[in-house]
């Protein structure tokens, strides 16, 4: 057997694509291959598992049992290719787990190993049934379509793979757009096919309240769109089911006390600089304005509320407060807030909005669960918050490491890399100007960047739990998610799970022989029904090494 690793000439990247590797994506953190094709036994093939009490492995195994009958996915690079010789037969597909725990948390272990042999019967081993779903991915992927015939290229093949971090996530904002319920499980789909494993729900904001809520009901009765642009409990609970069963967790972020006009709508009397017209700008980011007063102690009890109830309805550890593009001057400019300060000397708004974040680190702790918070609070105002607290970093890519030198566990999310709803102008109807994270970040931006970059200490680098791509939804919904997702979020999804080292070379990844696979992967993704976008002209996917940037002479 060959071990894989990306060739390291131009004129090898045609090489390169005819390997079983091509197929794979993300690349597997150690893969090696022979030279013997083999056919799926069509007719009988059989996925198994030693383990029949996990609902996750019993749905995995129906999903890609489908999946391996009823896909025919012939590669883009196959378009000229002839009948391909076989010399064996894979009969079954066996899935070794260790156990059935189906705990879903930072510390679940999802690695597998993936034996394909030249005849009779493929393994994947797994010490739960979340690695067992990463190995079914893979060995979905191996499998391509050629006259006719279900085969697997230069086998036998090993895979033994692990990610390389912990959380890897995508944002999904439902409050500036709404996004039926098909839309959010399609895009759970799409992060299975990227062993990607957090999908960050942020749920409410500014603009909209679309989740049910039985605590406080009129918040949804005034806060959602329509009728029709509402999640019920019962939807909540049908991501998440949906989304274990693919080994990804699902994370709530209910972001208070900023950028929470809508509130007002039902709970004026808790608000301070409620929808401030039309020099909106001087007291929020982007309109319409409003924050939770943090002066008033019935602002508090209001929050807690609200994390009490959707910390018992999201099952997830992890539970997202928020805390980011707070504005100061929407405190200053509120009387009863003036009025607070000028009362309790030793106070301002700095010391209230850190308080405030103080009390909710405790709530959220005290539910058992894990906060997570922005970096604004922990950088710019010093707050201390108990160290199991995760700071997400966004503002830039020195983040990162200033936060893990405060000891923080951290989700890099830099917003020039990992925003993905850049580029496309102001949404504001009178502004020709473009948006304040344009332009677009392309692919190669995101497989670029490495959250580790300039953090050397060994125990520092732990601290780095992995990243987020990010789709604000101002000019997004459900009729654009998947291409602006994808396969960018791709990119994203293979230096979160195996970085953007090859092992072998020890050298950075070069995006020139990256393409070729991430073109690939995209094709598939589109035959299973996601609309990803295309990277280039379909000539110079047939002919990569002819759509190279010019050097100059």
């Amino acid at each position: 057997m060959r071990p894989y690793h990306l060739p390291g000439t131009l004129a090898a990247v045609i090489v390169a694509v005819a390997s079983t590797a091509q197929a794979l994506w993300p690349i597997p953190t150690s893969y090696q291959d022979g030279k013997i094709g083999v056919e799926i036994k069509r007719s009988d093939f059989m996925i198994k598992s030693n383990v029949t009490s996990s609902s996750v492995i019993n749905a995995a195994i129906e999903r890609y049992q489908y999946l391996i009958e009823h896909e025919y996915f012939e590669s883009p690079y196959d378009f000229n290719e002839s009948t391909l010789k076989t010399s064996g037969m894979l009969y079954a597909l066996e899935v070794d787990v260790q156990s059935a725990q189906d705990v879903l948390d930072l510390e679940t272990d999802e690695s597998y190993t993936l034996d394909v042999p030249i005849e009779g019967k493929a393994v994947i081993s797994a010490k739960t049934p979340f690695g067992a779903v990463r190995g079914l991915e893979s060995f979905s992927q191996l499998i391509v379509s050629n006259t006719g015939r279900k085969i697997i290229k230069n086998a036998p093949i090993k895979i033994v793979d692990a990610p390389k971090f912990p959380h890897r996530g995508v944002l999904l904002d439902t409050s500036r757009n709404f996004y039926h319920i098909d839309a959010i499980l399609r895009t759970l789909d799409a992060m299975a096919y990227n062993k990607l494993n957090t999908l960050h729900w942020y749920v409410v904001s500014a603009f909209s309240w679309p989740i049910e809520s039985k605590v406080h009901p009129e918040l949804n009765e005034k806060g959602a769109y329509s009728l029709d642009m509402r999640y019920s409990y019962e939807d909540v609970k049908k991501v998440i089911n949906y989304a274990k069963n693919r080994a990804i967790r699902v994370m709530p972020e209910f972001d208070m006390p900023g950028n929470t006009f809508v509130i007002g709508e039902a709970h004026p009397e808790i608000m301070s600089c409620l929808n401030k017209q039309p020099n909106w700008d001087k007291f929020t980011a982007e309109p319409p304005s409003g924050q939770l007063n943090i002066a008033d102690p019935r602002a508090v009890t209001f929050a807690f509320d609200v994390l009490s109830e959707y910390s018992r309805l999201f099952v997830d550890l992890g539970f997202h407060m928020g805390g980011g593009s707070l504005n100061l001057e929407c405190w200053r400019s509120d009387p009863t807030v003036e009025l607070y300060v000028r009362d309790h000397p030793g106070e301002s708004v700095e010391s209230l909005m850190v308080g405030w974040y103080s009390q909710m680190i405790g709530k959220i702790s005290d539910l058992g669960k894990i906060p997570l918070l922005r970096e604004e609070a922990v950088l710019n105002f010093n707050l201390t918050a108990k160290n199991t607290t995760i700071i997400q970093a966004w503002v830039n890519e020195d983040s990162v490491g200033k936060i893990v030198d405060k000891g923080y566990r951290v989700i890099a999310s830099p917003w020039n890399r990992y925003y993905l709803d850049c580029g496309h102008g102001s949404w504001l109807s009178n502004f020709e100007g473009n948006s304040w994270c344009d332009p677009f970040k392309g692919w190669q931006q995101m497989y670029s960047y490495n959250p580790l970059t300039n953090i050397t200490d060994p125990e520092k680098q732990k601290l780095v739990l992995g990243g987020e791509v990010a789709l604000w939804s101002a000019q997004s919904d459900e009729t654009t998610v998947d291409r602006y997702l994808w396969p960018r979020a791709s990119a994203f999804a293979e230096i979160m799970w195996s970085g953007n080292i090859d092992p072998i070379t020890n050298a950075t990844r070069d995006i020139a022989k990256v393409a070729p696979r991430l073109t690939d992967h995209r094709f598939r993704m589109v035959a299973r029904g996601i609309m990803a976008e295309p990277i280039a002209p379909l000539w110079c996917v047939r002919h990569p090494e002819a759509c190279m940037h010019a050097v100059a002479a």
